[in-house]
């Protein structure tokens, strides 16, 4: 197999030919209608974006480039994201090209800790990651070729070569924010030859355990993309619509990805389960999970980690998490818990008519296997995330730009015209 880079451009004349004969022979048929529930409650379902590196299937979960996601979880991230842009899994040659790229490419520039160090002690690990992509802009390749004049037909080009270089530096970025912000010694360098997953856990520090570095390895893979409509891909995607590089476009991404509401899930499952431990003095019973499954309910709140915008099965991402806790820790007392929960959680939701979807999703468990690794800096979590994401974010931009997708501009109305819309209709 050809390099990542032959391997697109081999790729991505056959694709604009594609694309361009759909819009020419179906361009007016209609894919979609918009309620007015989806246009005031955050476009929620509405088929109005096109992304080709993976899918969301309602009963079988992510499916990257026609791979169901347990089906390639022995893959290493960046083989992951070779599949991501080109459709293809790389061959031992191919891979190799790879990891030699990003072992070039890696090495935060001193200037960049500079900053990061400057920094209030108490800035949020999130932000510290966020700053350092920024802080890097000054070295976009594609930002220098648009500036020279490049065509048009070749901003895909230096796009990738922007998201190859970022994501060669991501895990030193990603693990020297960890030690400086919370203290934990020296920053460790990158070791070349090492891959991706293997290289982020050792500069970490956290633990020698080997079965860490699998389970980043897996974490990477499982967090990569999900479908454009999320709030990081989109975020990222329109601003990168507008021809902002990647490092603009990646940082804008992040920081969606940093609100509540999207990269914190996780941590906040984690500290739900850390507190049921507390509150019975040790792993809670099948009875008391239950009872106390109830009574939040009852007090009106949800279930952290529990129910989807689109699954309506059990996230394939949960499972591979538990396969991997019951395999290397199965006694612990977090992921027992975790695992209970479970057994206990889905039968109570799905008495419940409103609740679509009563089963787990990725952040019911993945906190409770960070944590037994020693990694229980909660604020953090979102970073390793972002870390991932930015595969997701980089290789659906990658895509974007071979196939010279326009600016993001969707058309907006206000809420008197939605009025006199709908009077219009009545009368009708």
């Amino acid at each position: 197999m050809a390099t990542l880079q032959e391997t697109l451009a081999k790729q991505i004349p056959g694709l604009r030919d594609e694309v361009k004969g759909l819009v020419k022979a179906n361009g007016n048929k209609v894919i979609s209608e918009v309620t007015v529930k989806q246009a005031y409650g955050g476009m929620r379902g509405i088929k109005g974006l096109v992304c080709d590196t993976s899918f969301v299937d309602p009963e079988k979960g992510l499916i990257i480039r026609g791979h169901p996601l347990l089906e390639i979880k022995h893959l290493l991230p960046e083989e992951g994201f070779f599949l991501l842009l080109t459709g293809d899994i790389p061959d031992k040659a191919a891979l190799k090209a790879l990891h030699d790229d990003y072992d070039k490419r890696a090495g935060v520039p001193d200037y960049v800790w500079k900053v990061l160090e400057a920094m209030p002690e108490d800035s949020h690990p999130m932000c510290m990651f966020d700053t350092g992509i920024l802080v890097m802009q000054r070295e976009s390749v594609f930002a220098k070729a648009y500036e020279e004049g490049i065509q048009k037909a070749e901003y895909w080009q230096p796009v990738l070569e922007d998201s190859l270089t970022l994501l060669a530096r991501l895990p030193e970025l990603a693990a020297g924010v960890y030690r400086i912000r919370y203290k934990k010694g020296a920053r460790i360098p990158y070791t070349n030859g090492l891959d991706w997953g293997g290289n982020y856990a050792k500069m970490l520090g956290v633990t020698d355990d080997e079965s860490f570095a699998d389970l980043m390895r897996l974490y990477l893979l499982f967090h990569s993309d999900h479908e454009g409509g999320n709030v990081s891909a989109f975020s990222c995607h329109t601003v990168a619509s507008a021809l902002s590089d990647p490092y603009y476009a990646v940082s804008a991404g992040l920081n969606g990805l940093a609100g509540p509401l999207h990269g914190l899930a996780n941590q906040m499952c984690l500290k739900w389960v850390l507190g049921l431990i507390d509150k019975y003095g040790g792993v809670p019973t099948k009875e008391q999970l239950a009872q106390m499954t109830q009574e939040t309910l009852d007090s009106g709140q949800v279930i952290p980690g529990y129910g989807h915008a689109v699954l309506r099965k059990t996230d394939p991402r949960y499972t591979g998490f538990l396969e991997f806790g019951k395999q290397h820790f199965p006694d612990d007392p977090i992921f027992k818990t975790v695992a209970t929960l479970f057994e206990v959680v889905p039968p109570i939701l799905g008495k419940i008519e409103k609740i679509a979807d009563p089963w787990p999703n990725v952040d019911a468990g993945s906190g409770a296997l960070l944590y037994h690794y020693g990694l229980t800096e909660f604020q953090y979590y979102t970073v390793l995330f972002a870390v991932s994401r930015a595969q997701g974010m980089l290789s659906q931009m990658i895509v974007n730009r071979a196939l010279g997708t326009p600016i993001t501009r969707p058309k907006s109305v206000g809420t008197p015209w939605v009025k006199n819309f709908l009077a219009e209709q009545a009368k009708a």
